[in-house]
């Protein structure tokens, strides 16, 4: 008994930690499987047989492809678009002290404490008053409007952590303001804004209720989606989706090479500084 407390001590995190990732990994398992399927009619839910046809026309459908090139294109302009203003947003509040800071602070979290729904239905009503058409346009403002916030929560919380002592030292050495942020706080500072602009872009890729609301005529992957549902989701869309989460994946691993690369380019620099010295 005192050992299998001693195993269960040692390996029941890690084993309740796996369930974890399989639970949220398997619809995702399930999607790559069934984006090799061949079914047999329109409903892509019983595995028929194995094949690649789907994979070599993921862009034959043109509904399907029109659909994931404009929700492409939302995503890239809210990812930039929040990225900058967030940005700015999350460094003054770090580093400057004005009134309504506070309340400013408060604001920003609305957007993402706010159901969808709500948000959705109040930004058509604003649309309408202001006299303004559904489409692009207004999808592009509707995911700008919540994306901020979660660019401001993530950059926010690189710059509080930052050592305020780098750039001191920077400007002793002769650097300006314009210098010293762009070589010292930028660089440390960029890991939290591609995160943000990373959860922006898949935020906005993703987000169906807000743009059902202020869509218009343009239809998105995640409102095709909706609509192919009630006759039939092809198969492309599987594999449109196993793209998405490779990418992402790729992405990730870059993200955590570059790190692992850098540290230990840091450790070697620091261990020669000490030799040196």
């Amino acid at each position: 008994m005192r050992g299998l407390r001693r195993f269960l001590g040692r390996h029941l995190l890690t084993a309740f930690a796996i369930l974890g990732f399989v639970y949220i990994l398997l619809p995702i398992a399930v999607i790559a499987l069934f984006s090799f399927n061949d079914p047999a009619g329109k409903y892509n839910y019983n595995w028929q047989g194995f094949t690649f046809q789907y994979w070599r026309e993921v862009l034959a459908i043109p509904a399907l492809r029109d659909a994931i090139i404009v929700s492409i294109e939302i995503a890239l302009l809210v990812s930039v678009i929040s990225t900058i203003l967030g940005t700015l947003i999350a460094l003054a509040l770090v580093r400057h002290l004005f009134r309504g800071r506070s309340s400013t602070n408060l604001l920003i979290f609305l957007p993402m404490s706010t159901p969808e729904i709500v948000m959705g239905a109040s930004l058509l009503a604003l649309f309408l008053n202001l006299g303004v058409s559904t489409g692009f346009v207004t999808i592009l403002l509707a995911h700008v409007t919540f994306c901020v916030s979660f660019v401001v929560v993530t950059v926010k919380a690189r710059v509080t952590g930052f050592d305020r002592r780098l750039e001191e030292a920077a400007m002793d050495l002769g650097a300006n303001v314009t210098r010293t942020f762009l070589r010292v706080t930028f660089p440390l500072i960029l890991p939290g804004i591609g995160a943000a602009a990373l959860l922006s872009f898949a935020l906005s890729l993703d987000d169906f209720v807000i743009t059902n609301f202020t869509k218009g005529t343009v239809i998105t992957f995640p409102v095709y989606i909706w609509g192919a549902a009630r006759i039939g989701v092809p198969v492309q869309v599987n594999v449109i989706g196993t793209m998405i989460f490779l990418i992402a994946v790729g992405i990730m691993a870059v993200g955590v090479l570059v790190s692992v690369v850098r540290a230990r380019r840091d450790r070697a620099i620091a261990a020669q500084a000490v030799e040196a010295h």
